[in-house]
């Protein structure tokens, strides 16, 4: 495996344990799951603190409403297959900064 790969295969891994910790941190926190409905509580500074948590959060939301849909709804799987695609994709970004956030930081060599 090239060195390429095998950071983008980390910074993919990073996202979603990241997405994972900061959703399983709130709900155990504020008692209820979170998801993007925390956008649609009107022009408050909870709303816009909300955006950079669900900038880190959406990939873990995202599957876990695919996969919830799966089961409850009988989602389609071309839907499933896209909304994964779209899930990983969106790691592998928030992985990717946050790996380059902790480098710049000199946590990470």
């Amino acid at each position: 495996m090239s060195p390429e790969a095998l950071n983008s295969l980390f910074s993919l891994c990073i996202g979603f344990a990241l997405a994972g910790a900061l959703v399983n941190g709130y709900q155990a926190m504020a008692r209820r799951p979170a998801g993007f409905g925390l956008l649609h509580e009107g022009v408050a500074p909870k709303t816009f603190a909300a955006v950079p948590f669900l900038v880190f959060a959406a990939p873990f939301i995202i599957m876990r409403n695919t996969l919830r849909g799966v089961r409850l709804e009988r989602r389609r799987f071309e839907f499933v297959m896209m909304a994964t695609i779209i899930a990983g994709f969106w790691s592998l970004m928030s992985g990717t900064f946050f790996v380059m956030t902790l480098r710049a930081a000199g946590l990470l060599v």
